[in-house]
């Protein structure tokens, strides 16, 4: 039996986040001590994982063949053991039924729930993008009526946004919604497609624009005449959840029933796609560090030429990779919450009750949210491929747990907006705030494109000062500059056009993504050497191969960006300026890869 997690709201870690300003990591140096990070949790917090794990672990593996083939009563039961161990309550107010808990927690909560996809993809469609609408732009007599039962998971919850048509164009919905000549209703008509958990849910947050204008959430029952359930889909992977589509036919239903303000409903699908995607970021760590673990059991167990393989370079080259991924977005993730928790705590009390404060709150990081959506989801991709390749040909057999990760793994890169258009929030958001003079991005820009002509200091190969990660700091603090260099070239070039180039957008914030990524993994080693943690040598390592891969991808992603902004002299001016920026001694990666792989091998905990 797994234990209930505590009722306290109370679940901060020893060490709290500073909330800085979004999209400062790429402007500020950060201090260790000012992140949070998976050894900052608290007892509580510990616990809290722990009841998620046993949970999955004890009830939710078992049942894994019957998840899989849509048995969605075992599937409902499952979830309403989550409701009473308190799992689907952490982001419900206490005076609805729920716990109430910090973010930290809840997404420590999303991060070990994942170890099978299919049920992780049902409850956090439920316990997030299928509750916090109500939470957030509920009414209260909307909130007494659903909360209780969404909180102890008695009910169901599923959230209707796409359509054939428009699928990340969300704006774009053709559902429609009239209100009744008497005012008494609202009457619906249209379909949503690929909506999760739509076979047995009990409460549906439908969007449609009233009058064909005003874009608008309702909430509709189960069981609400006009509203029909499809078929479902055959999907390639998470093939236990359900996707069904919804069709509305003159689906009636009371007035009351609209959720937040009529013509308010982008606000609220797009907050509440900015909590999903670190959710998402925070389930990917838990599906990458599943997947890292039967990888590494095999490779212990499974002999070759008279040895396991897991003592061959190649293979430890993919499991120090996959380890060195995982590493780095578990940091960045970490570091995202913790610091939404950090700008929470400062509002008031009487503007932490508003859902407009918080979400205010929670907007300022939208370039964080997306970072780490398109990491995390590109992370365990890479892990679920090492997986497969370890595994080698009983990898591609369904009886092994490779083949399914592999599969399952590829949703992601869809879900809560593709990363092509994550990749466009990221720079877009960044340049729209730096016009608007919300941070000083633009005076950065100037600055790095006025000093790139100065003498170069290059990164050493030897640690400088004892501090063996001298290298990495060197290698972070290029990666940044070769940021605001690219930015402003492109800027340059293509000036009020740069948001058409979408291909530059998507190569600068790739060099973004990986700033934030390496600065998230060196300051969570920094700070496990400060307080002398006995896993600072292997957080070093971690960050050292990390670094060195991280590298290359952003020289190779500036010199296509430089390539579309300049020609002629002025690339090669800007190309000479781009290699003073990305120079570096290399590190021995192989040696890096083997001492990781072995440490793993050998136990260490992921």
């Amino acid at each position: 039996m797994s234990t209930a997690i505590p009722t306290s709201s109370s679940t901060a870690g020893e060490s709290a986040g500073r909330a800085a300003p979004g999209g400062a990591f790429l402007l500020e140096e950060a201090a260790p001590e000012n992140i949070v990070t998976p050894e900052d949790f608290s007892e509580e917090q510990l616990q809290i994982a722990r009841t998620a794990e046993e949970f999955v672990r004890n009830e939710v593996l078992p049942a894994a063949a019957a998840i899989e083939a849509k048995d969605f009563a075992v599937t409902r039961s499952l979830l309403r053991q989550a409701g009473e161990l308190g799992l689907t309550a952490v982001d419900v107010p206490e005076e609805y039924g729920g716990l109430a808990m910090d973010k930290v927690t809840s997404a420590i909560v999303a991060d070990r729930i994942s170890q099978l996809a299919s049920f992780s993809v049902a409850f956090s469609a439920h316990a997030g993008i299928g509750t916090l609408p109500l939470v957030w732009y509920g009414t209260e007599a909307q909130k007494r009526k659903y909360l209780p039962g969404l909180a102890s998971g008695e009910r169901i919850g599923a959230y209707a946004l796409s359509e054939a048509s428009s699928g990340s164009d969300a704006m774009n919905i053709r559902a429609r919604a009239t209100l009744s000549a008497d005012g008494s209703q609202y009457i619906l008509d249209g379909e949503k497609m690929w909506i999760t958990n739509a076979a047995f849910a009990d409460l549906f947050t439908v969007f449609a624009k009233i009058d064909g204008e005003k874009f608008s959430a309702f909430l509709i029952e189960k069981g609400t005449p006009g509203l029909a359930i499809g078929a479902e889909e055959h999907k390639l992977g998470i093939r236990g959840s359900s996707t069904c589509p919804l069709v509305l036919t003159d689906c009636r239903i009371p007035a009351e029933n609209l959720l937040g303000e009529a013509g308010s409903g982008h606000r609220i699908a797009f907050n509440i796609l900015n909590i999903g995607r670190f959710k998402l970021g925070a389930a990917c760590v838990g599906g990458a560090r599943t997947s890292i673990r039967h990888a590494l059991a095999y490779a212990k167990e499974r002999q070759a030429f008279g040895r396991s393989i897991g003592s061959f370079g190649l293979i430890q080259q993919k499991l120090a990779d996959s380890v060195s991924r995982l590493f780095a977005v578990e940091s960045m993730a970490y570091r995202t919450v913790g610091t939404i928790d950090a700008a929470l705590a400062r509002l008031s009390p009487d503007a932490a009750s508003q859902p407009r404060e918080v979400q205010k709150r929670i907007e300022e990081y939208a370039v964080e949210c997306s970072i780490l959506k398109v990491a995390g989801s590109e992370m365990l991709d890479a892990v679920v491929d090492h997986t497969v390749q370890i595994f080698g040909g009983y990898g591609y057999v369904e009886e092994y747990p490779a083949e399914r990760g592999y599969r399952d793994s590829r949703i992601n890169r869809i879900f809560e907006g593709t990363n092509e258009i994550n990749r466009l929030i990221i720079t877009g958001w960044l340049m729209k705030r730096a016009m608007s003079g919300q941070i000083p991005l633009l005076p950065a820009i100037r600055k790095v494109m006025d000093e790139a002509m100065a003498p170069p200091q290059l990164p050493s190969g030897a640690a400088e000062g004892g501090d063996p990660l001298a290298r990495e700091a060197k290698l972070l603090a290029g990666i940044k500059k070769t940021a605001l260099f690219a930015a402003g070239a492109a800027s340059q070039k293509f000036m009020t056009a740069l948001a058409e180039q979408q291909e530059v957008m998507a190569d600068l914030a790739d060099i973004i993504l990986e700033a934030y990524a390496l600065e998230s993994a060196l300051l969570r080693a920094r700070k496990a050497a400060e307080s002398r943690s006995p896993r600072a040598g292997i957080f070093q390592l971690l960050v050292q191969l990390y670094a060195a891969n991280a590298m290359n991808g952003v020289e190779l992603a500036a010199r296509r960006v430089i390539a579309a902004a300049a020609e002629g002299d002025a690339l090669r001016v800007q190309l000479a300026i781009l290699r003073r920026l990305t120079k570096s001694m290399p590190a021995d990666v192989h040696a890096i890869s083997r001492a990781i792989a072995s440490a793993y091998l050998a136990g260490e905990q992921l």
